[in-house]
């Protein structure tokens, strides 16, 4: 049985930025994880999110078919994606459905639902988009000062200016077919991009790995904590603070018990310049990676795991 990993409390209200800065700063130095509180979401708005996801995942699979993943928006049924290959052979045990930006003028379009058949699903949806957009801005600049550079850095350096955001709703289903290997609800992996913010409707599952390149892996629970988002470093981060920040391998684990979750990737614009920044790097310790765009990176290491059809403008 996994240890319970005990990670820190992020106040989002605080008035002491300074202190904040400090503590998200040593969360992700040594865990990559933490949890952000006072964070300015509503519960009712939650409550209403996970009600119409849990509306969408009750449909036929046929209905929920028409809405197909096209350009990395809409749905995925159940095996579908495999993040592990290596511990697994058969796919994840989870469906899923993608929105990306609700900016206008963009190349594809997100995909939504009947309004006949879910009335209310597309404006709570895009409600807690851009709810979650705000945070995200907010969060992203106590990181710059965690990484003793200027709260507006990441504004100046032009990742705010159209960023790439992705909200996924995740869900597992409690009974699954027995099929001779461990199951996983999603197995083992990063998340590809800046920062992650979770939601989920409290059932457990999620386990985080802190040494990714030790052997054996030892797993530790990460508990749920009511009105806290759980928030996680991508590997864009890692790479951008020259591996100070941690961007560290989890999965999901079947429990038996139904799941829900609510994924906000907040990424920066594509045409943003990665390249290690100054606070990461000394002459003992050198940049480890080359420049490179945001939008290159994200699409070369989506490749790896979706098929060719996926692209990367939200």
């Amino acid at each position: 049985m996994a240890e319970t990993l005990k990670l820190a409390i992020i106040d989002l209200s605080s008035s002491d930025s300074i202190s904040t800065a400090k503590s998200i700063r040593q969360a992700c130095i040594e865990c990559g994880f933490f949890y952000l509180v006072n964070h300015g979401v509503e519960e009712e708005l939650l409550l209403r999110v996970f009600d119409e996801s849990q509306k969408f995942f009750s449909l036929p699979l046929e209905e929920k078919m028409k809405l197909a993943t096209k350009h990395h928006r809409g749905y995925t049924p159940m095996y579908a994606e495999n993040l592990d290959y290596s511990s697994s052979s058969r796919g994840d045990s989870k469906e899923s459905f993608y929105i990306g930006s609700l900016e206008a003028g963009r190349s594809y379009l997100n995909r939504w639902p009947s309004e006949e058949i879910l009335p209310s699903w597309r404006p709570t949806m895009e409600s807690y988009h851009k709810k979650l957009l705000s945070v995200g801005k907010k969060l992203i600049s106590l990181i710059a000062q965690a990484l003793d550079l200027d709260a507006d850095f990441f504004e100046k350096v032009g990742a705010l200016d159209d960023p790439m955001p992705f909200l996924r709703l995740l869900h597992y289903p409690g009974d699954l077919e027995f099929c001779g290997e461990e199951t996983y609800g999603a197995s083992a992996h990063s998340d590809y991009g800046m920062v992650t913010l979770l939601a989920t409707n409290g059932v457990p599952g999620l386990q985080v790995c802190r040494e990714k390149f030790k052997q054996p892996r030892i797993w530790e629970d990460v508990p749920h904590i009511d009105g806290a988002f759980i928030v996680n470093i991508g590997d864009m981060m890692e790479r951008w603070t020259n591996c100070l920040f941690r961007s560290t391998v989890h999965r999901v684990m079947p429990t038996g018990q139904e799941r829900y979750s609510l994924a906000f990737f907040f990424d920066p614009n594509e045409n943003c310049l990665v390249e290690c920044l100054k606070s990461c790097c000394s002459d003992s310790s050198p940049p480890r990676f080359p420049p490179i765009r945001s939008g290159a990176y994200l699409e070369n290491r989506l490749n790896l795991t979706y098929s060719s059809e996926v692209t990367l403008k939200p």
